[in-house]
């Protein structure tokens, strides 16, 4: 047996997350697979479709409950985006599972022309993204897929932060009439909540008020912006923290607000500096003419450090301590 991966969290980040309520949670990858599974039980016309991915993508249940409606074309990424294309301009509704890495680099033409030109309503999922894969190097890392999708035309794209996010996200990609791109890492996340939440197209959330600094995240990062808010607190910092799971279409409207009424806004990605949220909030806010310190917390225009994904997530602060430091930095120098 293999040894657990290494906490992304420090212990003092963990004992806040404790306090904070924010339990621990599933890998948002599993309740993926279980939520397909219940609507693929209701719905026949709903396949998915997997490039020697099965195991990875946690689909082996699926494929046990529902063998008809699994299609495993190995390891051929271009083949299972034209595919699902095929089988969607059938009237199907097809979950293209893949691992981010290879899914929106090698079947990029394929997303582009077969399915996001064609306007099917193709559902591309992205699994083990961003630094999931962690010491097996740069070339499993998925940092730019959200650069090159943000760019072609007709597609949502969705990056989950919790439990919660990730159920509403895939029964609301099963009934899209338009093509999806959903993105999910490896780890356990923490519960956000789910008071006041509603998962709408092109909605974010405000999941911790406050008018010093704003914190932006996405996906796995979105706990650390909480945890960052947590320990600026005890400093008597009120900062806000937003969870944006609609990285296309952008909760303008949000951001806005955020970038009006806050001193600071800290946007938090694991991705490319380049491309991403981060520069999709920088665009925003410029064309709105709002003018507010302004960081990127992701990953820069280097050769990514190899390791865990708690390793890079600390080298790169991408959590608590980073985060905090990075708003402390943009406050003290207003």
């Amino acid at each position: 047996m293999s040894a657990p991966a290494p906490s992304v969290f420090s212990p003092t980040a963990a004992r806040l997350a404790e306090k904070l309520g924010l339990a621990l949670g599933q890998p948002n990858l599993d309740v993926f697979a279980d939520t397909l599974l219940e609507l693929a039980r209701a719905n026949p016309d709903i396949l998915a479709l997997t490039s020697d991915s099965r195991g990875s993508g946690k689909l082996a249940p699926f494929g046990q409950a529902l063998p008809r409606q699994l299609v495993e074309v190995g390891i051929a990424e271009q083949n299972l985006v034209g595919m699902a294309a095929g089988l969607a301009a059938c009237g199907k509704k097809p979950f293209a599972v893949s691992p981010a890495s290879f899914l929106t680099t090698r079947a990029l033409e394929q997303i582009k022309n077969d399915v996001c030109y064609s306007d099917v309503p193709v559902v591309l999922v992205g699994i083990s993204a961003g630094t999931s894969y962690g010491a097996l190097g740069s070339t499993h890392h998925s940092l730019h897929d959200l650069a090159v999708l943000r760019a072609i035309p007709n597609l949502s794209i969705v990056v989950p932060a919790d439990n919660w996010e990730t159920r509403e996200a895939v029964r609301w990609a099963a009934t899209a009439r338009q093509p999806v791109y959903l993105r999910f890492g490896k780890a356990p996340t923490r519960h956000l909540g789910t008071a006041e939440r509603r998962f709408e197209p092109g909605q974010a959330t405000v999941l911790r008020e406050g008018a010093d600094a704003a914190f932006i995240g996405t996906g796995e990062t979105v706990v650390h912006c909480l945890l960052a808010a947590g320990a600026l607190a005890a400093e008597g910092r009120e900062c806000r923290v937003i969870s944006m799971p609609w990285v296309k279409p952008l909760d303008e409207e949000t951001l806005v607000s955020a970038g009006r009424e806050c001193e600071a806004v800290i946007v938090a990605e694991e991705h490319s500096v380049h491309g991403g949220l981060g520069e999709a909030c920088a665009s925003a806010l410029m064309r709105a003419g709002i003018r507010v310190p302004f960081r990127i917390a992701a990953i820069p225009d280097e050769e990514t450090v190899t390791g865990s994904q708690a390793d890079i997530f600390r080298h790169y602060g991408l959590t608590m301590e980073g985060l905090s430091q990075a708003a402390r930095e943009l406050l003290e120098g207003l």
